[in-house]
């Protein structure tokens, strides 16, 4: 009999990349297994999962805006039209198993799921959960959890500290340098600062980045920057007045693998997969957490490194200031990257996603009630 099985959730490259990591490891233990997405409308999970060879439906479901505004009196209206939707997704689907990885969609889809008998599956990517996770454990069967200490927000019975589960093509990335380098258009022996704002972006990131960026051409050092859409023209004009063929922008980088294994130091947000891949990829990092994140989630993420000595922090007010002459003192430090890199590799947890797509499986083999 084949399996079938719903992921859901989505809004952010920190909740779809991991979706898709854990549907690829259930496809490679059962090849034949049956997986379908299902997403908001207008998010950019309609664009991905697809992307990565899978289906996908999408909800109108909506978040909350924390100012009144019109969209918030539709809510209600479109949580009730996203119920409705996930009935008739699960009923013609007919899932063994339902798995949230956090976003809008994944509440309408799990609470609907869970009403209908069928077992579900959380994966909660952050060190301070979310509130529509932390609104579905009630009903889960299984937590799957990247740090310790989720007691705080889940049943600790359901929990199962796995990490979080990253795309393969991240492990070993140093193999691929020779290839990273040809692929970006580098030099061998040049230092290469790779900059990566998350999914969409980050302003203050982009914006500490191109106030250095001057000192960083005179400086002779590569730098890989991934802007994001909002910020690509500015950051394009600005390199084209250097006059520098060593910096290279991209509204988005799909190559991830081939951008570490071309990094000596990495610039980063502390979103939760941000920094798992820096713990598999084992590089030299130093995050800036966005801090409009709920509850500062992204703060406690990085500090899950910096209390091992294994990246350094700098709050985003003190970006502007600090950020390239971190980055400056980091790249001409290589006993202090060896440091880091020393301390970020043990952090890794290269199995994290086939650890998953077990725990999914073990819960399609469960009676349905």
């Amino acid at each position: 009999m084949i399996k079938r099985i719903i992921i859901s959730g989505g809004g952010t490259g920190g909740h779809i990349y991991p979706a898709v990591a854990i549907a690829n490891a259930l496809k490679e233990v059962n090849p034949d297994i049956e997986i379908l997405f299902v997403g908001a409308l207008g998010k950019m999970e309609m664009e991905k999962v697809p992307k990565a060879g899978y289906h996908i439906i999408g909800l109108p479901i909506a978040g909350i805006k924390r100012e009144l505004t019109l969209d918030n009196l539709a809510f209600p209206f479109k949580l009730i039209k996203s119920l409705l939707k996930a009935k008739s997704v699960i009923k013609d689907f007919a899932p063994d198993a339902a798995v949230g990885v956090g976003g809008y969609a994944s509440g309408p889809l799990l609470m609907i799921a869970s009403f209908l008998g069928i077992p579900t599956l959380i994966q909660e990517q952050n060190s301070y959960a979310g509130i529509t996770n932390k609104l579905l454990s009630k009903w889960a069967k299984k937590i799957c959890v990247a740090y310790p200490g989720m007691e705080v927000f889940f049943p600790h019975e359901k929990i199962k500290l796995l990490g979080n589960p990253v795309r393969s093509d991240i492990l070993e990335v140093e193999s691929k340098r020779d290839k990273a380098l040809l692929h970006f258009g580098f030099k061998s022996t040049g230092k290469t600062l790779f900059v990566m704002g998350g999914s969409l972006g980050a302003r203050s990131v982009n914006e500490s980045v191109l106030k250095g960026l001057k000192r960083l051409a005179e400086g002779g050092y590569q730098v890989l920057w991934q802007t994001g859409k909002g910020f690509i023209d500015t950051a394009s004009a600005a390199i084209k007045s250097l006059n520098t063929d060593q910096i290279k922008a991209y509204e988005f980088i799909y190559e991830m693998d081939l951008a570490y294994a071309v990094a000596d130091v990495v610039i980063s947000r502390a979103g939760a997969l941000s920094v798992s891949e820096l713990c598999l990829a084992a590089k030299p990092a130093i995050l800036v957490p966005f801090p409009a994140a709920s509850e500062d989630h992204q703060t406690k993420n990085a500090m899950s490194l910096v209390s091992q000595n294994a990246a350094i922090m700098i709050k985003d007010s003190s970006a502007a200031e600090e950020l390239i002459s971190t980055a400056l003192d980091l790249l001409n430090n290589p006993e202090r990257q060896q440091e880091l890199i020393e301390n970020i590799r043990p952090l890794a947890r290269p199995t994290a996603a086939a650890d998953i797509a077990r725990e999914v499986l073990s819960l399609s083999d469960s009676p349905i009630v």
